[in-house]
């Protein structure tokens, strides 16, 4: 039960910081900022799937883009 209730917890928390890069994908600055945090928050498997939901959400912002360049 514990398990489970992490694992409900991981996928509220990798959720939330979806919705919070798309809410603050108008500036690059805290975008960069926000990812930062992210990345320090999330387990390793979330990370990858962050970056395969971030490669496709920057396509059309390349301004974002530096932003993934920058953490890897």
């Amino acid at each position: 039960m514990r398990i489970l209730i992490l694992l409900l917890m991981s996928r509220m928390i990798y959720n939330y910081t979806k919705t919070v890069l798309e809410r603050v994908s108008f500036d690059a600055k805290l975008f960069c900022k926000e990812l930062e945090k992210a990345l320090k928050m999330l387990l390793p498997y979330e990370i990858e799937q962050l970056t395969e939901w971030l490669l496709n959400f920057t396509i059309e912002k390349p301004e974002l883009r530096k932003c993934l360049l920058n953490e890897n």
